[in-house]
């Protein structure tokens, strides 16, 4: 019982680590002059652990709940992507996501800059009112300079 215990553990932390690939870099590139927005992009795999599927649900209710209007007018986008489908490698590897990610794209006047957020996600993913806040106060900053 004490070896499967541990077994687990050592399972969960290895996907946890391989999972958001220790990546913690903004970058910027152009697109169209006139658009100005932010997407919000959560990658994950086809097997998800619960905190994987806790990010999903918590960031859904974040922008359902603070900023429904901004969905509503495209100010704000949200997709969820599956890294392992063959359709989304093009996003995937423009995202640098090999597993589990959660990324703000602020797109400013057509220049994009990456704000990947998935240590918070992963360090805040199981309590939905300390996500849902953080990520509101992220999103509400980038908001502010569009």
């Amino acid at each position: 019982m004490n070896k499967t215990i541990k077994f687990f553990t050592v399972l969960a932390i290895g996907l946890i680590l391989t999972s958001c690939n220790g990546q913690d870099k903004n970058s910027t590139t152009s697109l169209d002059k006139s658009v100005s927005k932010i997407e919000v992009l959560d990658f994950h795999s086809t097997h998800r652990c619960m905190t994987c599927n806790a990010i999903e649900a918590n960031t859904k209710y974040t922008l359902d709940t603070y900023f429904a209007k901004e969905l509503k007018e495209d100010k704000i986008t949200f997709q969820v992507i599956n890294v392992d489908e063959k359709e989304n490698e093009k996003i995937a590897e423009k995202f640098e996501a090999s597993g589990t990610s959660l990324i703000l794209n602020v797109i400013k006047y057509g220049k994009e800059t990456q704000i990947n957020l998935t240590d918070f996600a992963f360090m805040n993913g199981n309590d939905q009112d300390e996500f849902s806040k953080k990520l509101k106060t992220k999103i509400d900053m980038e908001l502010k300079t569009l």
